[in-house]
């Protein structure tokens, strides 16, 4: 096999037997579709990296801790239950809970029952959790800026929203990315 062929979708992509006589060819990936590709798996690699190092620098935060904390400050009340943050921070309930035990050490979050389903529990934004994200998102996203949108045009930006909407939905149809009110 090349190296082409080793960096094209695997033999379950194919959508069939990848042996016998009712074998389906592999699907390789045409060369724009490799570049594409490998841009978007560098991008996924290394971007989150960049931003958890700004964010451990500049706040002492992981980029993990802010998401929460950022999740938690957009939701009404400033609160929302573990098991909708998890999906959306793409992570299991039990990781999630090991960062809120953590942000709940610093006092940025607190949890509390949910009142309407005994059995959930929210966690709560707390001042002092309101006050870390206000003095940490302005550094947070002008770091975004540079590494981002800097670098690209307004009709590429509605593009790569276009594209991560895309991706989100194939990969997760169970996930609804909110759109954020427009001025």
């Amino acid at each position: 096999m090349g190296h082409d062929e080793v960096q094209g979708a695997g033999p379950t992509a194919a959508g069939g037997p990848t042996s016998g006589p009712e074998a389906t060819p592999p699907r390789w990936l045409t060369p724009a579709q490799r570049d594409a590709w490998i841009a978007l798996l560098a991008t996924t690699v290394w971007l989150p990296t960049t931003l958890d190092a700004q964010l451990r620098h500049d706040a002492d935060l992981t980029l993990v801790e802010y998401q929460v904390l950022a999740w938690l400050s957009m939701s009404p009340e400033r609160s929302a239950r573990l098991s909708d943050i998890a999906p959306v921070a793409n992570m299991h309930l039990s990781h999630l809970s090991r960062v809120v035990t953590r942000l709940e050490e610093r006092g940025w979050v607190r949890r509390g029952p949910d009142p309407d389903d005994g059995r959930a529990t929210l966690a709560i934004l707390t001042d002092a959790g309101w006050d870390k994200v206000v003095a940490t998102a302005p550094g947070h996203a002008a770091e975004v800026h540079r590494l981002v949108f800097d670098n690209l045009d307004a009709a590429q930006t509605a593009t790569l929203s276009e594209i991560g909407r895309a991706i989100v939905a194939a990969a997760r149809p169970d996930l609804t990315l909110p759109r954020p009110a427009r001025p």
